[in-house]
């Protein structure tokens, strides 16, 4: 069935009980439909207006508000309705049955922004923003999912593939007209925009994508470290919650212990595990294990030390980040012979400076501020991919007889950048990404 020709409805409102539930409508019948539906024969343009939806019996289903979006200037860049009617699941399944009897079609997930895709309303990395934004989990994941949305990324894309043809442009010229000399200078200055216009700004985006994804997929930290040096105060004080118990009774941890919270806008998982020793207790043995595990899998590892005793300063295995805790009970100048970061988890001295460490260990001293920046995994591996192409063409165009090859690498370049707004095998991009999203988005 060709979507252009269909009209597609779905519920636009989450699963559940709630003071509103919508259903959209989108697509050159939706107007007609809800004209059945309600029995009314005009609807002005982008004005609420309260309506009665019917059954097939003439009987009341629910009532709410009308809204209608003509196209071109709508979400889908079709006709779209929208009724918001009472939030209860059974009138809706009751009212999106109604509308599918009088011609629509149910929609898969993402059909109405794979829509706005293929009508030009928006580019695929802007619709991909759509998903951020409903998945985002912290303020600062929402405001770069927004950047997105607004097409910041996808033009900062687009620039990118303006270079590009530009420069193929030359040297399809130079491959044009073999019979003219052409200028060494000419060709290394092309290699050096290359390498200033093209290869400087993706490396800076791929630099971004550690912090970048880990805004909307979140990171792991562990606290590893001897028993009873405070690793549940640590775990208390960071989540801002009495989550741990707290003993001076060495062990009292037995088991990994999880909390959420963030970073600096990162989503994090924080892990307090069990304190690390040699014991014949099978339980706290199995609780060492679990713990040497969490570390394993961790996106950093805090090493948690006492700093009034030294028999916990040193750590067999791997960690990111030393930390000596209960700074409070020890003289200042003692502090010098700690290396690594001084801290009170009694007192919350140190954890500042505990907190930026930590950013800085998930990407963020990579990034530019709020710039826009790369936020997934897919557009990742396409401007990585675009980068080779364009260092394998560089040292090609040093030379006249590679030429046809430079310019192959450069439409390599060129085709996977396009990948992330949308250009190439655009049907297997858009079933690929539109996989991904829920029903009525």
């Amino acid at each position: 069935m060709n979507v252009t020709t269909t009209t597609i409805a779905a519920i636009a409102t989450p699963v559940g009980r709630g003071g509103i539930g919508i259903i959209r409508l989108s697509g050159s019948q939706a107007l007609a439909v809800v004209k059945k539906l309600s029995h009314k024969k005009t609807f002005k343009h982008r004005y609420p207006q309260l309506c009665t939806w019917k059954d097939v019996n003439d009987e009341v289903i629910d009532s709410g508000l009308v809204l209608y979006f003509p196209a071109p200037a709508s979400y889908t860049g079709e006709d779209v309705v929208e009724l918001q009617g009472h939030g209860s699941p059974v009138l809706l399944r009751a009212l999106l049955r109604r509308c599918i009897d009088l011609g629509c079609v149910p929609a898969e997930p993402g059909d109405f922004t794979r829509r706005a895709v293929e009508n030009g309303c928006m580019d695929l990395s802007q619709a991909e923003a759509v998903v951020a934004c409903i998945d985002a989990a912290t303020e600062r994941a929402g405001k770069q999912a927004q950047k997105h949305l607004a097409g910041m990324f996808g033009q900062k894309i687009e620039s990118l593939m303006h270079t590009l043809t530009g420069v193929v442009a030359h040297v399809e010229a130079c491959l044009d007209f073999p019979e003219e000399e052409i200028p060494e200078l000419f060709l290394s200055q092309l290699c050096d925009q290359l390498k200033r216009d093209l290869c400087v700004p993706m490396q800076a985006l791929l630099a971004s994508a550690s912090f970048g994804e880990r805004l909307f997929s979140g990171a792991s930290i562990a606290i590893v470290g001897a028993p009873n040096v405070g690793k549940s105060s640590l775990l208390n004080l960071l989540s801002g919650r009495e989550r741990a118990i707290v003993s001076d009774i060495a062990g009292t941890t037995r088991d990994v212990l999880e909390v959420d919270f963030e970073i600096h806008g990162i989503p994090v998982r924080l892990v307090d595990t069990a304190g690390m020793r040699e014991s014949m207790d099978v339980i706290e043995q199995e609780g060492v294990r679990r713990a040497k595990e969490a570390a394993d899998v961790a996106d950093v590892v805090v090493f948690l030390a006492d700093a009034e005793r030294e028999d916990t300063w040193h750590f067999d295995e791997p960690f990111d980040i030393a930390v000596f805790n209960k700074i409070d009970l020890i003289e200042p100048s003692k502090h010098k012979c700690m290396n690594g970061i001084s801290l009170s988890a009694h007192t919350g001295e140190g954890l500042d400076k505990l907190l930026n460490a930590l950013a800085d260990m998930l990407g963020e001293k990579l990034v530019d501020g709020e710039d826009v920046f790369v936020t997934n995994e897919r557009h990742r591996i396409a401007i990585q991919d675009a980068e080779h192409y364009v260092q394998a063409a560089m040292p090609m165009l040093l030379h006249e007889e590679q030429l046809d090859l430079a310019a192959l690498e450069l439409r390599r370049a060129w085709s996977a950048l396009g990948v992330i707004v949308g250009v190439g095998d655009v049907e297997y991009i858009l079933d690929r990404v539109f996989s991904e999203f829920c029903v009525g988005k």
